[in-house]
């Protein structure tokens, strides 16, 4: 027999009871999926100006460090197969230091076919230059014979032609030795072409060739330089500053400049040159609040010798301003 509640209401009773669990169970809900509103401090440092610029007139401005001498991307004159490859990232080299070889067999074999050309020339002009003085000593002795009915006019003619046809080659033979002369001095060239030197003594960025690869004049198949180096000592830093803010700057003054998510690690930056030209901001730092539809004045620092900068890396920087007015957009 089932059980019976006797005068059980559902509105009145059972409705209550399962309101109340549903605020409970939504109460609970809510208390458990609180954020954390805890206090710490951020992993990533927001830039921040410190020292004498922390409460006095300045510019802010992000950037990129750079070599001294700029990155030098390095490419080839010939395409062909590299065979040895010299340098690693990392490794400095010296001016003219080679960096990699460039199959060279074709062009040593052009070089064997010019000097065998210059040789073959060079027999040519011995031989018409023989002729030529054979010839021109016979038609001497015609000239000097004092009775002109001693040889016959076709020995005469006959002594000119060989002297004419003798000059004739001792002309082809030296213009074929001119030729040759011009494909060994090019094979020459083509020889010093494939094998890539070092323009600068610096330092080796990256490498993005190896040894059996082809490489073209075109540039490698990744769009990528094949070497990239410069000089790292010491390194620069290119700091974009926006074209309404440039005529603020103190260019003569020190910048304080510290790594993207680094404020502490702050050093002093000494100004190097403006670049003459105002030009499109290309350095994006990612920021949401980044504006990107302006043009920009690069202004170049010299950083200190640091371990906390490497090339490529974004900077912020804090510049002091002329005439006290304070600007600091890009904090």
């Amino acid at each position: 027999m089932a059980l019976m509640l006797p005068n059980l209401s559902f509105s009145r009773q059972v409705l209550p009871v399962v309101a109340l669990l549903g605020l409970a169970a939504g109460t609970w809900f809510v208390v458990s999926e609180l954020p954390d509103r805890e206090i710490t401090e951020p992993d990533i440092q927001p830039p921040k100006a410190t020292w004498e610029l922390a409460n006095a007139a300045r510019v802010a401005g992000s950037g990129l460090v750079e070599p001294a001498s700029e990155i030098i991307d390095i490419g080839t004159a010939l395409s062909g197969l590299i065979t040895d490859l010299r340098v690693q990232p990392g490794d400095r080299v010296d001016k003219g230091q080679v960096l990699f070889l460039v199959d060279d067999r074709a062009v040593r074999a052009q070089m064997v076919e010019a000097n065998a050309a210059i040789g073959e020339a060079r027999a040519a002009i011995t031989e018409a230059q023989t002729a030529q003085t054979t010839a021109k000593q016979q038609l001497n002795l015609y000239d000097g014979l004092d009775d002109p009915a001693a040889v016959s006019r076709s020995e005469v003619i006959r002594a000119q032609g060989d002297f004419d046809a003798a000059t004739s080659r001792l002309a082809v033979a030296k213009a074929r030795l001119t030729a040759a002369q011009a494909r060994a001095s090019s094979s020459r060239t083509d020889l010093g072409r494939l094998t890539v030197r070092a323009p600068i003594a610096g330092e080796i960025l990256a490498v993005n060739i190896r040894p059996g690869e082809f490489v073209s004049t075109q540039g490698g198949g990744n769009s990528l330089p094949f070497i990239q180096m410069g000089e790292t000592n010491p390194l620069h830093v290119r700091i974009d500053v926006y074209e309404n803010e440039a005529p603020l700057v103190n260019m003569c003054a020190t910048a304080k400049v510290s790594p993207r998510g680094a404020a502490s690690a702050q050093v002093e930056a000494t100004f190097v040159r403006a670049e003459p030209q105002v030009v499109p901001k290309r350095s994006l730092t990612n920021s949401a609040a980044e504006r990107v539809d302006v043009r920009v004045l690069q202004l170049i620092y010299a950083l200190p010798k640091s371990d906390d900068f490497r090339v490529g890396q974004q900077v912020d920087a804090f510049i002091p301003a002329r005439d006290g007015e304070a600007k600091t957009k890009g904090e």
